[in-house]
């Protein structure tokens, strides 16, 4: 059940009749010597530790090591109650939550990198609002686990999920491809949608360059795990309704991957270059090296 590709996957799905997770999970057993329960058992406890992280912040705020964020998830929560929001309950709440796991991570809290620290807001912010809003149980769940889990496994195999390498593009970015092919398998899409709403993702995250204030991943981190999931989400809702994504997902990772290796080293978590080296920036991270 193995794949070492995109291409690979979508033959070995077509071959088994069946989903991505379902193929991914296979691979699990096989690889790990294990029985389908015990993986499952051990993807319960990643999804029970993104929950706690997405929701724990809503009720206790915690400031970052560094300072820079604290109480943002908890804000947004506050002005959706107050039915001032204007996203929509299922991009709100995907924002929140993906905003809250990251004060976790700069705060030290426990969180699950997916497929970083720096990005670990994305996948639970989206699913974890996908199952409020369609009323999604615990279980199938954890098929949207195993899929994002492919298309990461994917990522580090073919490319990179590392800043330092590929910038932003390359976290987020696949963090976003991971949520949003999820997603698409969640809400009723085939192994090639959730492919081309990867693939989308990385298209419309292209460049985007990892430039961390005072070189911490909270700023901006936060947001833009934020913009992660808006990404993921409109990917979701094109692949579901049949728009055609013209680049497959191996050739499209393959782009981000050339365009991560020629961005200069000032845009690959230096701190050197882009939101890091404004000057407001360094004031607040008490100057620049």
């Amino acid at each position: 059940m193995d794949f070492k590709n995109g291409k690979e996957l979508l033959e070995r799905c077509a071959q088994e009749g069946c989903s991505i997770s379902q193929v991914m999970l296979r691979r699990e057993c096989v690889l790990g010597e294990t029985s389908a329960d015990e993986v499952k058992r051990r993807m319960m406890r990643v999804l029970e530790i993104m929950r706690e992280s997405a929701v724990s912040p809503l009720k206790t705020p915690q400031r970052s090591m560094g300072g820079l964020i604290g109480g943002e998830a908890k804000r947004l929560s506050a002005h959706s109650a107050k039915k001032r929001d204007i996203c929509g309950p299922v991009l709100q709440r995907a924002i929140t939550y993906a905003m809250a796991v990251l004060e976790v991570n700069a705060s030290m809290g426990l969180i699950v990198a997916a497929p970083t620290a720096g990005s670990s807001g994305v996948v639970p912010g989206l699913l974890l609002a996908l199952q409020e809003q369609y009323h999604i149980s615990d279980e199938r769940l954890l098929d949207g686990l195993f899929n994002a889990g492919a298309l990461g496994y994917l990522a580090m195999r073919n490319a990179t999920v590392a800043g330092a390498v590929g910038g932003c593009q390359a976290e987020v970015g696949v963090a976003a491809a991971m949520a949003a092919s999820a997603a698409v398998e969640l809400m009723g899409g085939q192994p090639q949608q959730c492919l081309d709403a990867a693939s989308t993702v990385l298209m419309n995250m292209l460049g985007l360059v990892c430039d961390p204030v005072g070189g911490l991943v909270e700023y901006p981190c936060q947001s833009r795990n934020a913009a992660g999931v808006a990404n993921a989400l409109v990917a979701t809702e094109l692949a579901l309704s049949g728009v055609p994504q013209l680049i497959p997902f191996d050739e499209m990772l393959a782009a981000m991957y050339a365009v991560g290796r020629r961005l200069p080293a000032e845009l690959r978590e230096t701190a050197l270059g882009g939101c890091a080296a404004a000057p407001s920036a360094c004031e607040r991270c008490r100057g620049c090296s």
